[in-house]
């Protein structure tokens, strides 16, 4: 019985390293390759956390193994008996083992820094490359308006969006902090340019949700009260998943939208057409003739 647990306890190991061996080539990991700069470096920063764990999950199993095989053998019937020893422990070994893990977690720390510095502090947001593309949907502001292109505010259960109007002279206008006469709305439907840094304000209208964008590895809690500045990057013009991440009740499952980075001309043309929808009247410019 003791080879079957030595056996036993060797196998899942195995078995585990053969598994992590596999997933990235059957997606495993992630649902696809990072759509954005940013999630790039991200992925980079989970695949060394990953190496680093790996080594020491191998190198504890292995010790484990050696431990119940050398036990297993050394108590067979023809093994030669030896002496048992005691051990009331060894310093060296104890600073061993908690030096190199606090070392390998400062390590961790600082090199995240600047990954980290990027997505959360709004001092280090790409600014120069933000205003730039501002300037590409011709927007007009001033250097104390937001950056922000949208504000996307969560609520049980759905996304609100807010877009900024347009002025009369057909530039875009700055998205403020309050709603304005000539904002644009629409639900479960966020639209921003693509490959250029663009930056959202979020907020939630009741309980804490979670932004999240999985092909752009992008996640942010919505926390009540607060308005927080999110920056992203999509690689291609495509349609990307949003969902919420953050359980917020009982229709959490049905808080799924989309986020559609398009060209700086289809985004104007959205926004356009969104002003179309709020502006119509339902009225028919000719009434009907009535019957005789």
């Amino acid at each position: 019985m003791k080879w079957f647990w030595c056996l036993f306890f060797a196998f899942w190991p195995t078995l585990t390293v053969a598994l992590c061996l596999a997933s990235p080539g059957f997606g495993w990991w992630f649902p696809g390759e990072a759509a954005s700069p940013l999630g790039q470096r991200i992925d980079d920063l989970f695949y060394l956390i990953l190496i680093i764990c790996t080594i020491a999950f191998i190198g504890t199993q292995a010790g484990l193994a050696y431990v119940l095989f050398r036990g297993a053998y050394d108590t067979e019937p023809e093994a030669v008996t030896k002496k048992a020893w005691h051990s009331h422990g060894s310093h060296e070994l104890e600073v061993i083992w908690s030096v190199i893990p606090a070392i390998v977690l400062l390590f961790i720390a600082f090199y995240q820094m600047d990954v980290w510095a990027e997505y959360r502090v709004k001092s280090a947001f790409p600014r120069d490359k933000m205003e730039t593309a501002l300037k590409r949907v011709n927007q007009k502001r001033t250097t104390k308006d937001s950056l922000a292109l949208a504000e996307v505010t969560a609520r049980q259960f759905e996304w609100l969006i807010r877009y900024p109007g347009f002025n009369e002279d057909g530039t875009l206008k700055p998205l403020m902090k309050d709603p304005q006469p000539t904002d644009l709305y629409a639900v479960n439907d966020l639209h921003l340019p693509a490959s250029a840094p663009v930056m959202i304000n979020l907020r939630t209208m009741d309980v804490q949700h979670s932004f999240f964008l999985p092909e752009l590895r992008i996640k942010q809690d919505a926390v009540p009260g607060l308005t927080i500045p999110i920056w992203l990057e999509a690689n291609k013009q495509q349609t990307y998943q949003l969902l919420c991440a953050e359980l917020c009740g009982w229709g959490h499952y049905k808080m799924k939208a989309r986020f559609v980075a398009e060209s700086d001309e289809n985004f104007i043309e959205y926004l356009r057409q969104l002003e179309r929808e709020q502006n119509e009247d339902r009225v028919d410019d000719e009434p009907e003739s009535s019957d005789e």
